[in-house]
Protein backbone atom coordinates (compact mmCIF):
# COMPACT_ATOMS: atom_id res chain seq x y z
CA UNK A 1 0.00 0.00 0.00
CA UNK A 2 2.80 2.38 0.87
CA UNK A 3 4.59 1.69 -2.40
CA UNK A 4 1.41 2.23 -4.39
CA UNK A 5 0.76 5.59 -2.74
CA UNK A 6 4.35 6.57 -3.28
CA UNK A 7 4.19 5.77 -6.97
CA UNK A 8 0.90 7.59 -7.39
CA UNK A 9 2.24 10.75 -5.75
CA UNK A 10 5.41 10.64 -7.81
CA UNK A 11 3.66 10.64 -11.15
CA UNK A 12 1.95 13.91 -10.40
CA UNK A 13 4.81 15.49 -8.48
CA UNK A 14 7.41 14.57 -11.10
CA UNK A 15 5.80 16.92 -13.63
CA UNK A 16 4.58 19.45 -11.06
CA UNK A 17 5.92 22.88 -12.07
CA UNK A 18 6.22 23.73 -8.37
CA UNK A 19 8.61 20.80 -7.94
CA UNK A 20 10.77 21.95 -10.85
CA UNK A 21 10.75 25.55 -9.65
CA UNK A 22 11.76 24.46 -6.13
CA UNK A 23 14.63 22.41 -7.53
CA UNK A 24 15.91 25.29 -9.66
CA UNK A 25 15.93 27.61 -6.65
CA UNK A 26 17.66 24.95 -4.53
CA UNK A 27 20.24 24.43 -7.29
CA UNK A 28 21.15 28.13 -7.44
CA UNK A 29 21.31 28.48 -3.64
CA UNK A 30 23.53 25.42 -3.21
CA UNK A 31 25.89 26.32 -6.06
CA UNK A 32 26.35 29.80 -4.61
CA UNK A 33 26.97 28.52 -1.09
CA UNK A 34 29.53 26.03 -2.41
CA UNK A 35 31.64 28.92 -3.71
CA UNK A 36 31.19 30.91 -0.49
CA UNK A 37 32.15 28.03 1.80
CA UNK A 38 35.14 26.94 -0.29
CA UNK A 39 36.56 30.45 0.01
CA UNK A 40 35.69 30.64 3.70
CA UNK A 41 37.14 27.19 4.39
CA UNK A 42 40.44 28.22 2.84
CA UNK A 43 40.50 31.49 4.78
CA UNK A 44 39.58 29.86 8.11
CA UNK A 45 41.47 26.56 7.64
CA UNK A 46 38.28 24.77 8.68
CA UNK A 47 37.68 21.11 7.79
CA UNK A 48 34.02 21.50 8.72
CA UNK A 49 33.54 24.36 6.25
CA UNK A 50 35.33 22.41 3.52
CA UNK A 51 33.10 19.41 4.19
CA UNK A 52 30.00 21.59 4.14
CA UNK A 53 31.14 23.22 0.89
CA UNK A 54 31.53 19.83 -0.77
CA UNK A 55 28.10 18.93 0.57
CA UNK A 56 26.65 22.02 -1.10
CA UNK A 57 28.38 21.03 -4.34
CA UNK A 58 27.01 17.49 -4.09
CA UNK A 59 23.51 18.82 -3.47
CA UNK A 60 23.72 21.23 -6.41
CA UNK A 61 24.67 18.32 -8.66
CA UNK A 62 21.89 16.21 -7.18
CA UNK A 63 19.28 18.90 -7.81
CA UNK A 64 20.46 19.15 -11.42
CA UNK A 65 20.07 15.37 -11.79
CA UNK A 66 16.62 15.50 -10.22
CA UNK A 67 15.58 18.16 -12.73
CA UNK A 68 16.79 15.90 -15.51
CA UNK A 69 14.78 12.86 -14.40
CA UNK A 70 11.62 14.61 -13.14
CA UNK A 71 8.65 13.20 -15.04
CA UNK A 72 10.56 10.16 -16.36
CA UNK A 73 9.73 6.55 -15.56
CA UNK A 74 10.17 5.31 -12.01
CA UNK A 75 13.16 3.17 -12.96
CA UNK A 76 15.11 6.23 -14.12
CA UNK A 77 14.26 8.20 -11.01
CA UNK A 78 15.36 5.27 -8.85
CA UNK A 79 18.64 5.03 -10.76
CA UNK A 80 19.24 8.74 -10.18
CA UNK A 81 18.60 8.16 -6.49
CA UNK A 82 21.17 5.35 -6.51
CA UNK A 83 23.76 7.76 -7.88
CA UNK A 84 22.91 10.39 -5.29
CA UNK A 85 23.06 7.87 -2.47
CA UNK A 86 26.47 6.70 -3.63
CA UNK A 87 27.64 10.33 -3.79
CA UNK A 88 26.65 10.88 -0.17
CA UNK A 89 28.50 7.74 0.90
CA UNK A 90 31.67 8.81 -0.92
CA UNK A 91 31.43 12.30 0.55
CA UNK A 92 31.06 10.89 4.05
CA UNK A 93 34.11 8.66 3.66
CA UNK A 94 36.13 11.59 2.28
CA UNK A 95 35.28 13.68 5.34
CA UNK A 96 36.34 10.85 7.65
CA UNK A 97 39.73 10.72 5.91
CA UNK A 98 40.04 14.51 6.11
CA UNK A 99 39.41 14.36 9.85
CA UNK A 100 42.11 11.74 10.31
CA UNK A 101 44.55 13.84 8.29
CA UNK A 102 43.75 16.94 10.36
CA UNK A 103 44.46 15.02 13.55
CA UNK A 104 47.77 13.82 12.12
CA UNK A 105 49.12 17.17 10.87
CA UNK A 106 47.38 19.48 13.33
CA UNK A 107 45.41 22.60 12.42
CA UNK A 108 43.79 25.55 14.12
CA UNK A 109 40.70 26.96 12.37
CA UNK A 110 39.50 30.52 12.91
CA UNK A 111 36.27 30.70 14.84
CA UNK A 112 34.84 34.00 13.55
CA UNK A 113 34.63 33.16 9.82
CA UNK A 114 33.39 29.68 10.74
CA UNK A 115 30.54 31.14 12.75
CA UNK A 116 29.54 33.81 10.24
CA UNK A 117 29.55 31.47 7.26
CA UNK A 118 27.93 28.71 9.29
CA UNK A 119 24.99 30.97 10.13
CA UNK A 120 24.68 32.03 6.48
CA UNK A 121 24.75 28.42 5.35
CA UNK A 122 22.18 27.47 7.99
CA UNK A 123 19.81 30.18 6.74
CA UNK A 124 20.24 28.99 3.16
CA UNK A 125 19.60 25.33 4.03
CA UNK A 126 16.62 26.03 6.28
CA UNK A 127 15.09 28.02 3.42
CA UNK A 128 15.65 25.14 0.96
CA UNK A 129 14.45 22.49 3.43
CA UNK A 130 11.22 24.38 4.14
CA UNK A 131 10.66 24.89 0.42
CA UNK A 132 11.06 21.14 -0.26
CA UNK A 133 9.17 19.93 2.83
CA UNK A 134 5.96 19.29 0.92
CA UNK A 135 7.75 16.82 -1.39
CA UNK A 136 9.30 14.68 1.37
CA UNK A 137 6.92 11.70 0.89
CA UNK A 138 7.52 11.08 -2.81
CA UNK A 139 9.65 8.38 -4.45
CA UNK A 140 13.30 7.61 -3.69
CA UNK A 141 14.53 10.47 -5.88
CA UNK A 142 12.25 13.04 -4.23
CA UNK A 143 12.95 11.72 -0.73
CA UNK A 144 16.68 11.91 -1.41
CA UNK A 145 16.34 15.63 -2.14
CA UNK A 146 14.51 16.14 1.16
CA UNK A 147 17.04 14.02 3.10
CA UNK A 148 19.95 16.03 1.66
CA UNK A 149 18.32 19.34 2.61
CA UNK A 150 17.41 18.16 6.10
CA UNK A 151 20.90 16.80 6.79
CA UNK A 152 22.47 20.03 5.55
CA UNK A 153 20.44 22.15 7.96
CA UNK A 154 21.42 19.88 10.86
CA UNK A 155 25.05 19.99 9.74
CA UNK A 156 25.06 23.79 9.65
CA UNK A 157 23.87 23.97 13.24
CA UNK A 158 26.82 21.77 14.11
CA UNK A 159 29.19 24.07 12.18
CA UNK A 160 28.02 27.07 14.22
CA UNK A 161 28.45 25.02 17.41
CA UNK A 162 31.96 24.07 16.26
CA UNK A 163 32.86 27.74 15.78
CA UNK A 164 31.75 28.44 19.34
CA UNK A 165 33.70 25.42 20.54
CA UNK A 166 36.88 26.45 18.71
CA UNK A 167 36.62 29.91 20.21
CA UNK A 168 35.96 28.62 23.71
CA UNK A 169 38.54 25.81 23.82
CA UNK A 170 41.27 27.21 21.59
CA UNK A 171 41.64 23.80 19.93
CA UNK A 172 40.69 22.28 16.58
CA UNK A 173 38.75 19.40 18.11
CA UNK A 174 35.28 20.97 17.77
CA UNK A 175 35.95 21.50 14.04
CA UNK A 176 37.05 17.88 13.64
CA UNK A 177 34.12 16.52 15.64
CA UNK A 178 31.63 18.47 13.53
CA UNK A 179 33.25 17.24 10.32
CA UNK A 180 32.93 13.66 11.58
CA UNK A 181 29.29 14.28 12.51
CA UNK A 182 28.57 15.55 9.00
CA UNK A 183 30.27 12.47 7.60
CA UNK A 184 28.00 10.24 9.69
CA UNK A 185 24.93 12.12 8.44
CA UNK A 186 26.08 11.73 4.86
CA UNK A 187 26.76 8.02 5.22
CA UNK A 188 23.45 7.40 6.98
CA UNK A 189 21.45 9.44 4.47
CA UNK A 190 23.24 7.87 1.52
CA UNK A 191 22.55 4.37 2.81
CA UNK A 192 18.85 5.17 3.34
CA UNK A 193 18.58 6.49 -0.23
CA UNK A 194 20.36 3.47 -1.69
CA UNK A 195 18.14 1.06 0.21
CA UNK A 196 14.92 2.76 -0.90
CA UNK A 197 16.08 3.06 -4.52
CA UNK A 198 17.05 -0.61 -4.65
CA UNK A 199 13.62 -1.55 -3.27
CA UNK A 200 11.92 0.49 -6.00
CA UNK A 201 14.11 -1.02 -8.73
CA UNK A 202 13.44 -4.52 -7.42
CA UNK A 203 9.69 -3.87 -7.36
CA UNK A 204 9.78 -2.47 -10.90
CA UNK A 205 11.71 -5.51 -12.13
CA UNK A 206 9.25 -7.89 -10.49
CA UNK A 207 6.35 -6.00 -12.04
CA UNK A 208 7.86 -6.33 -15.53
CA UNK A 209 8.55 -10.06 -15.29
CA UNK A 210 5.26 -11.00 -13.59
CA UNK A 211 2.54 -12.38 -15.91
CA UNK A 212 -0.24 -9.98 -16.86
Amino acid sequence: MGQHCCSHETKSAGIDPRWRQALWIALVVNAGMFLVEMAAGAAADSRALYADALDFFSDAANYAISLGVAGLALVWRARAALFKGATLLVLGLWVILACLWAIRVGSMPEALPMGVVGILALAANVFVALMLYRFRTGDANMQSVWICSRNDAIGNIAVVAAAIGVFGTGTAWPDIIVAATMAALGISGGWSILRLARTELRGEKERRVSPA
